[in-house]
């Protein structure tokens, strides 16, 4: 990889399985490219994860700056292949467990993690304000549901329904018995006129055994754009939350959705959806 960063610290964390190379960059004066993002992220020849966040002061950034005076901290999130993306919800709880950790946010040093400590951080679909705690919940804004279209997998078509999470999804609903065998190694066929920009495809089974707090139970396997076959999205277990709801006639209700990584929950309540689950720092260190 190339030696533009050495010298450059950064963390490794992860929620739900779903893993992000974080760089603490206040000033904004990394010189991060697509190349060098794409480098990080390789599995093989770098750190190895589905994206990096980098932890940028509101104020530094031209896609920021006018949040600096309700979020001291932007998420500049870049997928896997280097691509810009607008949204991660797995990303901001694992960002805000970093601010935290490091004591980077507001009040936090010495609190790290400490129940109820809110902070709102800046992203590119908006502010968004996350609860810490053993797990970190994040208000993340109910997704707009914008029609029925479909996928191509293997020459099968599945019907699903476009969703805006504040990034692009596809969610498709398959029979449990299909989920597991679903070969998701090339990225599903999705009508370019619906998401010019492409999008995250989750295929989701409804599960018959109640999950704990939740009123619907489901897996979800998903493909995002930039990335591949990841082991969870958070923006998409939010899509699939919105999806199954309104497909049973609910506007409110916890989604227990259970990824190969794990389980996230979300609750939609009217306007206000909160996407929560586990998120965690496993490495410091500095690049070579």
């Amino acid at each position: 990889m190339s030696t533009t960063l050495a010298g450059a610290a950064f963390a490794k964390g992860h929620g739900t399985e779903n893993d992000f190379v974080i760089l603490p960059d206040p000033d904004g004066a990394l010189p991060l490219t697509a190349e060098l993002v794409a480098a990080l992220c390789d599995r093989r020849a770098g750190l190895g994860a589905d994206g990096v966040l980098r932890v940028v002061r509101s104020a530094k950034h031209p896609d920021a700056a006018g949040h600096a005076g309700a979020a001291e901290w932007f998420m500049d999130y870049w997928n896997a292949d280097g691509s810009i993306a607008e949204m991660c919800g797995n990303g901001i709880r694992v960002f805000l467990r970093y601010l935290t950790e490091s004591g980077l946010a507001a009040g936090s040093a010495g609190i790290a993690g400490s129940a109820g400590t809110e902070i709102t951080i800046a992203t590119r679909s908006g502010l968004r304000t996350g609860r810490m705690g053993e797990t970190i919940a994040v208000q993340m804004g109910t997704p707009a549901l914008l029609g029925t279209t479909g996928a191509q997998l293997r020459g099968v078509g599945y019907p699903g329904v476009a969703a805006d999470a504040g990034n692009p999804h596809l969610v498709c609903p398959v029979p449990a018995a299909e989920l597991p065998g679903l070969d998701l190694t090339a990225p599903p066929g999705i009508d370019p006129v619906v998401f010019p920009h492409g999008a995250n495809v989750e295929f989701v089974a409804e599960l018959p055994d109640p999950a704990p707090g939740a009123d619907r139970h489901v897996a979800m396997r998903v493909y995002e754009r930039g990335a591949g076959e990841t082991r969870s999205c958070g923006s998409g277990v939010c899509a699939v939350a919105a999806v199954v709801l309104a497909e049973a006639g609910e506007t409110a209700g916890t989604v227990a959705v259970d990824v190969p990584g794990g389980r996230l929950t979300a609750t939609v309540d009217g306007d206000s959806l909160v996407l929560a689950g586990p998120a965690v720092i496993v490495a410091t260190g500095i690049l070579a």
